[in-house]
Protein backbone atom coordinates (compact mmCIF):
# COMPACT_ATOMS: atom_id res chain seq x y z
CA UNK A 1 0.00 0.00 0.00
CA UNK A 2 1.26 3.35 -0.77
CA UNK A 3 2.53 5.53 2.02
CA UNK A 4 0.74 8.84 2.22
CA UNK A 5 3.67 11.47 2.03
CA UNK A 6 1.77 14.93 1.65
CA UNK A 7 -2.23 15.34 3.28
CA UNK A 8 -4.18 18.64 3.12
CA UNK A 9 -7.15 18.51 5.67
CA UNK A 10 -10.28 20.87 4.85
CA UNK A 11 -7.32 23.13 4.39
CA UNK A 12 -8.37 26.69 4.31
CA UNK A 13 -6.47 30.59 4.02
CA UNK A 14 -8.40 33.80 4.32
CA UNK A 15 -7.11 37.23 4.52
CA UNK A 16 -9.96 39.14 5.81
CA UNK A 17 -13.00 38.60 4.03
CA UNK A 18 -10.89 37.07 1.19
CA UNK A 19 -10.59 33.30 1.24
CA UNK A 20 -7.46 32.19 -0.78
CA UNK A 21 -7.46 28.57 -0.18
CA UNK A 22 -10.98 27.12 0.08
CA UNK A 23 -11.38 23.58 2.27
CA UNK A 24 -8.76 21.98 0.26
CA UNK A 25 -8.12 18.25 0.70
CA UNK A 26 -5.66 15.80 -1.26
CA UNK A 27 -3.68 13.06 -0.61
CA UNK A 28 -0.19 12.56 -2.69
CA UNK A 29 1.70 9.26 -2.37
CA UNK A 30 5.66 8.91 -2.05
CA UNK A 31 7.11 8.74 -5.44
CA UNK A 32 3.89 10.74 -7.05
CA UNK A 33 4.88 13.59 -9.66
CA UNK A 34 1.52 15.80 -8.75
CA UNK A 35 0.66 18.82 -10.86
CA UNK A 36 -1.22 21.24 -9.31
CA UNK A 37 -2.49 22.87 -12.20
CA UNK A 38 -4.61 26.16 -12.10
CA UNK A 39 -4.45 29.91 -13.68
CA UNK A 40 -2.56 32.47 -11.53
CA UNK A 41 -4.43 33.97 -8.73
CA UNK A 42 -5.94 30.32 -8.18
CA UNK A 43 -4.55 29.63 -3.93
CA UNK A 44 -1.33 27.79 -5.43
CA UNK A 45 1.59 29.51 -4.22
CA UNK A 46 -0.93 29.95 -0.52
CA UNK A 47 -1.10 26.03 -1.30
CA UNK A 48 2.54 26.06 -1.11
CA UNK A 49 3.38 28.68 1.59
CA UNK A 50 0.84 26.76 4.44
CA UNK A 51 2.98 23.64 3.27
CA UNK A 52 6.19 24.63 4.14
CA UNK A 53 5.50 26.36 7.13
CA UNK A 54 5.92 29.93 6.17
CA UNK A 55 2.23 31.03 6.94
CA UNK A 56 -0.60 29.61 8.54
CA UNK A 57 -3.82 27.72 7.90
CA UNK A 58 -6.89 29.72 8.99
CA UNK A 59 -8.54 26.18 9.67
CA UNK A 60 -7.48 22.78 8.32
CA UNK A 61 -4.21 21.16 8.36
CA UNK A 62 -1.45 20.27 6.85
CA UNK A 63 0.79 17.04 6.95
CA UNK A 64 4.15 16.35 5.08
CA UNK A 65 6.10 13.32 5.52
CA UNK A 66 3.23 13.06 9.09
CA UNK A 67 4.87 16.28 10.32
CA UNK A 68 2.76 19.18 11.08
CA UNK A 69 4.89 22.58 9.74
CA UNK A 70 2.67 24.79 12.05
CA UNK A 71 3.99 23.47 14.68
CA UNK A 72 7.46 21.95 13.61
CA UNK A 73 8.16 24.43 10.45
CA UNK A 74 11.93 23.55 10.86
CA UNK A 75 11.50 19.19 10.62
CA UNK A 76 9.23 20.41 7.70
CA UNK A 77 12.37 22.12 5.77
CA UNK A 78 14.87 19.22 6.70
CA UNK A 79 12.20 16.46 4.22
CA UNK A 80 11.06 19.45 1.79
CA UNK A 81 13.24 20.67 -1.25
CA UNK A 82 11.59 24.31 -2.77
CA UNK A 83 12.46 25.62 -6.29
CA UNK A 84 10.18 29.00 -6.20
CA UNK A 85 9.70 30.89 -9.49
CA UNK A 86 13.00 33.10 -8.85
CA UNK A 87 15.87 31.30 -6.99
CA UNK A 88 18.19 33.79 -5.06
CA UNK A 89 21.76 32.93 -5.30
CA UNK A 90 25.03 34.74 -5.17
CA UNK A 91 25.94 36.35 -8.31
CA UNK A 92 29.35 36.43 -7.87
CA UNK A 93 29.57 33.37 -6.48
CA UNK A 94 30.44 29.89 -9.11
CA UNK A 95 27.19 27.14 -8.92
CA UNK A 96 28.97 24.88 -7.27
CA UNK A 97 30.13 27.40 -4.51
CA UNK A 98 26.31 28.47 -3.93
CA UNK A 99 25.85 24.72 -3.58
CA UNK A 100 28.20 24.20 -0.93
CA UNK A 101 27.45 27.08 1.00
CA UNK A 102 23.42 25.55 0.68
CA UNK A 103 25.33 22.53 1.91
CA UNK A 104 27.11 23.89 5.10
CA UNK A 105 24.03 25.93 6.37
CA UNK A 106 22.55 22.08 5.85
CA UNK A 107 25.10 20.63 8.26
CA UNK A 108 27.00 19.09 5.40
CA UNK A 109 30.66 19.90 5.98
CA UNK A 110 34.40 20.10 4.44
CA UNK A 111 35.14 17.78 1.98
CA UNK A 112 31.08 16.20 1.86
CA UNK A 113 30.03 19.71 0.90
CA UNK A 114 31.95 19.68 -2.11
CA UNK A 115 31.72 16.47 -3.31
CA UNK A 116 27.89 16.52 -2.83
CA UNK A 117 27.70 20.09 -4.33
CA UNK A 118 29.88 18.91 -7.54
CA UNK A 119 27.73 15.57 -8.37
CA UNK A 120 24.33 17.32 -8.13
CA UNK A 121 25.66 19.92 -10.33
CA UNK A 122 26.80 17.37 -12.94
CA UNK A 123 23.44 15.51 -12.36
CA UNK A 124 21.56 18.69 -13.27
CA UNK A 125 23.13 18.82 -16.74
CA UNK A 126 25.28 21.84 -15.74
CA UNK A 127 28.94 20.38 -15.92
CA UNK A 128 31.57 22.07 -17.86
CA UNK A 129 30.39 24.95 -16.15
CA UNK A 130 31.78 25.27 -13.16
CA UNK A 131 34.29 28.11 -13.49
CA UNK A 132 31.29 30.57 -14.19
CA UNK A 133 29.65 33.21 -12.29
CA UNK A 134 25.95 32.74 -11.54
CA UNK A 135 25.21 36.23 -12.81
CA UNK A 136 26.27 35.05 -15.99
CA UNK A 137 24.13 32.45 -15.90
CA UNK A 138 20.54 31.99 -18.65
CA UNK A 139 17.50 31.80 -16.82
CA UNK A 140 17.26 27.93 -17.65
CA UNK A 141 20.78 27.26 -16.15
CA UNK A 142 19.59 29.22 -12.94
CA UNK A 143 16.76 26.57 -12.38
CA UNK A 144 18.83 23.51 -12.77
CA UNK A 145 21.22 24.88 -10.43
CA UNK A 146 17.42 26.01 -8.17
CA UNK A 147 17.22 22.03 -8.59
CA UNK A 148 20.45 20.91 -7.25
CA UNK A 149 19.90 23.42 -4.53
CA UNK A 150 16.88 21.97 -3.36
CA UNK A 151 18.31 18.59 -3.37
CA UNK A 152 21.35 19.14 -1.36
CA UNK A 153 19.79 18.43 1.95
CA UNK A 154 18.86 14.92 0.24
CA UNK A 155 14.64 15.91 0.34
CA UNK A 156 12.08 13.46 0.89
CA UNK A 157 9.76 15.93 -1.27
CA UNK A 158 10.10 19.12 -3.84
CA UNK A 159 8.11 21.61 -4.15
CA UNK A 160 7.98 23.06 -7.82
CA UNK A 161 5.99 26.50 -7.97
CA UNK A 162 5.94 27.30 -11.41
CA UNK A 163 9.85 26.41 -12.70
CA UNK A 164 9.83 26.66 -16.15
CA UNK A 165 9.17 29.98 -16.78
CA UNK A 166 11.26 32.13 -18.88
CA UNK A 167 13.10 29.44 -20.41
CA UNK A 168 12.90 28.53 -23.83
CA UNK A 169 11.48 25.08 -24.79
CA UNK A 170 14.17 22.82 -25.70
CA UNK A 171 15.38 23.89 -22.12
CA UNK A 172 11.60 23.04 -20.90
CA UNK A 173 11.91 19.52 -21.97
CA UNK A 174 15.20 18.97 -20.78
CA UNK A 175 14.34 20.21 -17.29
CA UNK A 176 11.14 18.72 -17.31
CA UNK A 177 13.06 15.05 -18.12
CA UNK A 178 15.27 16.14 -15.52
CA UNK A 179 12.15 15.83 -12.71
CA UNK A 180 11.19 12.50 -13.79
CA UNK A 181 14.71 11.22 -14.06
CA UNK A 182 15.29 12.08 -10.30
CA UNK A 183 11.32 11.30 -9.20
CA UNK A 184 11.90 7.62 -10.22
CA UNK A 185 15.79 7.04 -9.45
CA UNK A 186 15.44 8.87 -6.44
CA UNK A 187 11.88 8.10 -5.18
CA UNK A 188 11.50 11.84 -4.35
CA UNK A 189 7.63 12.93 -4.18
CA UNK A 190 7.06 15.93 -6.48
CA UNK A 191 4.78 18.53 -6.39
CA UNK A 192 4.49 20.67 -9.72
CA UNK A 193 2.58 23.71 -9.65
CA UNK A 194 2.16 25.23 -12.84
CA UNK A 195 -0.25 27.17 -15.20
CA UNK A 196 0.90 25.37 -18.09
CA UNK A 197 -1.48 21.91 -19.03
CA UNK A 198 1.03 20.76 -21.51
CA UNK A 199 3.94 20.05 -18.84
CA UNK A 200 1.92 19.08 -16.39
CA UNK A 201 0.43 16.26 -18.84
CA UNK A 202 4.21 15.69 -20.08
CA UNK A 203 5.25 14.63 -16.44
CA UNK A 204 2.31 14.48 -13.86
CA UNK A 205 1.32 10.95 -12.61
CA UNK A 206 -1.96 12.36 -11.18
CA UNK A 207 -3.43 16.29 -11.90
CA UNK A 208 -5.61 18.73 -9.35
CA UNK A 209 -7.22 21.18 -11.34
CA UNK A 210 -7.71 24.24 -9.29
CA UNK A 211 -9.73 27.54 -9.43
CA UNK A 212 -10.35 30.32 -7.21
CA UNK A 213 -8.77 28.27 -4.25
CA UNK A 214 -10.90 25.03 -4.56
CA UNK A 215 -9.99 22.11 -5.79
CA UNK A 216 -12.70 21.27 -8.49
CA UNK A 217 -10.92 17.55 -9.57
CA UNK A 218 -8.30 15.51 -9.20
CA UNK A 219 -6.75 12.01 -10.34
CA UNK A 220 -5.23 10.42 -13.58
CA UNK A 221 -5.67 11.96 -17.27
CA UNK A 222 -7.88 8.77 -18.07
CA UNK A 223 -9.92 8.92 -14.60
CA UNK A 224 -10.50 12.82 -15.10
CA UNK A 225 -11.70 12.41 -18.58
CA UNK A 226 -14.13 9.67 -18.26
CA UNK A 227 -15.61 11.21 -15.64
CA UNK A 228 -16.18 14.14 -17.12
CA UNK A 229 -16.92 13.11 -20.84
CA UNK A 230 -19.17 10.31 -19.86
CA UNK A 231 -20.09 8.10 -22.69
CA UNK A 232 -17.62 10.02 -24.82
CA UNK A 233 -13.88 9.63 -23.23
CA UNK A 234 -12.74 8.44 -26.86
CA UNK A 235 -13.43 9.34 -30.02
CA UNK A 236 -12.29 7.05 -33.68
CA UNK A 237 -12.99 9.46 -36.85
CA UNK A 238 -13.36 7.70 -40.16
CA UNK A 239 -13.57 8.33 -43.87
CA UNK A 240 -15.19 5.04 -45.91
CA UNK A 241 -15.11 4.98 -49.76
CA UNK A 242 -17.12 3.66 -50.71
CA UNK A 243 -19.18 1.88 -48.03
CA UNK A 244 -20.06 -1.48 -48.69
CA UNK A 245 -23.13 -3.27 -49.61
CA UNK A 246 -25.33 -3.78 -46.61
CA UNK A 247 -28.77 -5.38 -46.49
CA UNK A 248 -31.62 -3.53 -45.27
CA UNK A 249 -29.58 -0.27 -45.43
CA UNK A 250 -29.30 2.02 -48.07
CA UNK A 251 -26.81 4.84 -49.31
CA UNK A 252 -29.20 7.74 -48.42
CA UNK A 253 -29.07 6.29 -44.80
CA UNK A 254 -24.70 6.25 -44.61
CA UNK A 255 -24.72 6.21 -40.46
CA UNK A 256 -26.95 3.55 -40.59
CA UNK A 257 -24.87 1.48 -42.53
CA UNK A 258 -21.78 2.26 -40.38
CA UNK A 259 -24.00 1.25 -37.22
CA UNK A 260 -24.97 -1.93 -38.73
CA UNK A 261 -21.14 -2.85 -39.65
CA UNK A 262 -20.31 -1.99 -35.59
CA UNK A 263 -23.38 -3.39 -34.02
CA UNK A 264 -21.35 -5.36 -32.29
CA UNK A 265 -18.40 -3.54 -31.07
CA UNK A 266 -19.10 -2.79 -27.33
CA UNK A 267 -19.07 0.34 -25.67
CA UNK A 268 -19.91 2.86 -28.77
CA UNK A 269 -22.23 5.31 -27.45
CA UNK A 270 -22.33 7.14 -30.46
CA UNK A 271 -21.91 7.24 -34.24
CA UNK A 272 -22.37 10.83 -36.28
CA UNK A 273 -21.68 11.98 -39.72
CA UNK A 274 -19.60 15.65 -39.91
CA UNK A 275 -17.86 16.89 -42.65
CA UNK A 276 -17.51 13.57 -44.83
CA UNK A 277 -16.38 11.84 -41.73
CA UNK A 278 -18.22 9.49 -39.40
CA UNK A 279 -17.20 10.57 -35.61
CA UNK A 280 -17.48 7.02 -33.50
CA UNK A 281 -18.04 7.96 -29.36
CA UNK A 282 -17.11 5.37 -26.97
CA UNK A 283 -16.30 4.85 -23.65
CA UNK A 284 -12.77 3.34 -24.57
CA UNK A 285 -10.49 3.08 -27.44
CA UNK A 286 -12.42 0.82 -30.29
CA UNK A 287 -10.35 2.01 -33.10
CA UNK A 288 -8.54 -1.17 -33.59
CA UNK A 289 -11.84 -2.99 -34.16
CA UNK A 290 -13.50 -0.50 -35.77
CA UNK A 291 -10.72 -1.01 -38.07
CA UNK A 292 -10.79 -4.64 -38.38
CA UNK A 293 -15.00 -4.61 -38.79
CA UNK A 294 -14.98 -2.08 -41.65
CA UNK A 295 -12.26 -3.57 -43.53
CA UNK A 296 -13.55 -7.00 -42.87
CA UNK A 297 -17.40 -5.71 -44.48
CA UNK A 298 -15.41 -4.35 -47.61
CA UNK A 299 -15.14 -1.01 -47.09
CA UNK A 300 -12.70 1.16 -48.57
CA UNK A 301 -11.39 2.91 -45.17
CA UNK A 302 -9.39 5.95 -46.12
CA UNK A 303 -8.79 7.74 -42.96
CA UNK A 304 -8.56 6.62 -39.15
CA UNK A 305 -7.69 8.96 -36.28
CA UNK A 306 -8.28 8.26 -32.18
CA UNK A 307 -8.58 11.36 -30.15
CA UNK A 308 -8.74 11.04 -26.41
CA UNK A 309 -9.93 14.19 -24.49
CA UNK A 310 -6.77 15.66 -23.19
CA UNK A 311 -5.87 18.23 -19.74
CA UNK A 312 -6.80 21.25 -22.23
CA UNK A 313 -9.77 19.60 -23.09
CA UNK A 314 -10.72 18.70 -19.38
CA UNK A 315 -9.49 21.74 -17.71
CA UNK A 316 -11.58 23.79 -19.99
CA UNK A 317 -14.31 22.43 -18.51
CA UNK A 318 -13.82 22.11 -14.91
CA UNK A 319 -12.77 25.91 -15.56
CA UNK A 320 -15.40 27.18 -16.85
CA UNK A 321 -17.67 25.54 -14.23
CA UNK A 322 -15.70 26.42 -11.46
CA UNK A 323 -16.14 30.44 -12.80
CA UNK A 324 -20.22 29.56 -13.09
CA UNK A 325 -19.99 28.58 -9.72
CA UNK A 326 -17.78 31.02 -8.29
Amino acid sequence: MSENIIVLTDLTKRYGSFTAVDNLNLIIRRGEIFGLLGPNGAGKSTTILMMLGLTEPSSGSVRICDIDPVTDPIGVKRKVGYLPEDVGFYDDLTGPENLIYTAKLNGIAGDAATEKAISLFKKVGLGGEEKKKVGKYSRGMRQRLGLADALVKSPEVIILDEPTLGIDPAGVREFLNLIVELSREEKITVLFSSHLLHQVQQVCDRVGIFVGGKLLAEGDIRSLSEKLFEGRAYETEVAVDPLPDVKASSYDDPEGIVRSLLHDVDSITAIRKDNGMFRIESTRDVSREVAARLVQAGAGLTHLSRREYGLDDIYYRYFEGGQKNG
